[in-house]
């Protein structure tokens, strides 16, 4: 099964949420976080909130996560985005790497488990 996102835009928190299911594969987050870059600039918002705890896999080899956050401003995600992750407690270890990686090249990304301290934390 592949990734598969819906959007959702709140203008009035001026926040995006994003809310996935499927395998969480590279292919598949590079193109959700394409649409979801494009989706932003768009509406001129730059912050995500972004609900994992519907994917039943995830898969990534270590040299991609690394090289994630390049990707991301090679599509366009630009630095000032500010990213809220809800995952389950099964996938933390790879979100946890993979949320180092991005602050330690400059993104704003946190990872939770519950939705009210990521939104808490994002729309802060």
């Amino acid at each position: 099964m592949k990734m598969e996102w819906e959007i959702r835009i709140h203008n009035e928190e001026k926040y995006l949420e994003v809310i996935t299911k499927g395998a969480a594969d590279k292919d598949g987050s590079l193109n959700m976080a394409k649409i979801v870059s494009e989706t932003m600039q768009k509406h001129k918002i730059t912050k995500v909130l972004i609900d994992h705890r519907s994917i039943e896999s995830v898969s990534g080899e270590i040299i991609e996560i690394y090289n994630r956050p390049k990707l991301l401003r090679f599509i366009g995600v630009i630095l000032g985005v500010k990213i809220a992750e809800i995952i389950k407690p099964e996938h933390i270890k790879h979100f946890r790497f993979f949320e180092t990686v991005c602050i330690n090249q400059g993104f704003r990304v946190s990872i939770f488990q519950e939705n009210l301290p990521a939104l808490e934390w994002l729309l802060k």
